[in-house]
């Protein structure tokens, strides 16, 4: 029985790949697993993934980490800032490298993937989830598949438990995510993937330009 800290970040991908996991054969969640660092839109972001883990039927934490808004904010990421314009886009053209380059907070996946570890190890949990794409891995090489098969080679070295990283949605993109969000019976109004803060999402950034529904 593979059992599992879930990367929960509110948003499309993150979603889909734990309810995904969770309906995998013998497989559990043990934990949902948040990370504040201070982002513009963590108070809707943290909403829809508290939600997210009620639905799944799983505990809920938030780790807070101020000091990776901290160096976000130094390296100048519009994510943490918001005095820096967000990068946006159309379904035509979602993001390039500039825009990526725009919204990178230093090392955040190597991050949260390695503090989920922890947490893995503690729950007795052998695996930690995220939700990944081959869509955003062209202009964000922390969402490929070889930043999957690199973490889970580091985290077997670095955890006493072996533990490994997944994602079930590695080999899709936005378009099969969100297919795989209707078969699960979920909607729009499930996640929070916009990169801003709101009553409702911008509809203009780049992330809120990936996820077509």
């Amino acid at each position: 029985m593979a059992r599992a800290i879930a990367l929960l970040s509110g948003g499309l991908d993150s979603g889909v790949a734990a309810a995904l996991f969770l309906a995998a054969p013998d497989s559990t969640l043990a934990l949902a697993l948040f990370c504040d660092y201070g982002q513009r839109a963590a108070v809707p972001e943290a909403r829809a993934s508290a939600a997210l883990a009620r639905r799944l039927g799983i505990a809920w934490q938030r780790l807070e980490l101020p000091w990776l808004g901290e160096l976000s904010r130094a390296a100048g990421s519009a994510l943490n800032d918001p005095a820096r314009a967000l990068p946006q886009g159309t379904a035509a053209r979602p993001g390039d490298q500039a825009s990526a380059r725009a919204v990178w907070v230093p090392a955040r996946n190597a991050v949260f993937v390695s503090a989920a570890a922890a947490f893995a190890e503690v729950h007795a949990a052998d695996t930690v989830v995220a939700g990944f794409n081959r869509e955003e891995a062209v202009t964000f090489p922390d969402n490929s598949a070889e930043f999957v098969s690199a973490g889970s080679a580091f985290l077997a070295l670095g955890t006493a438990a072996g533990v490994q990283l997944a994602s079930p949605t590695l080999a899709l993109d936005k378009d099969e995510i969100v297919a795989a969000a209707r078969r699960l019976g979920y909607g729009p109004a499930d996640f929070w993937s916009c990169y801003d803060a709101g009553e409702r999402p911008c509809g203009v950034c780049e992330s809120c330009a990936r996820s077509r529904w």
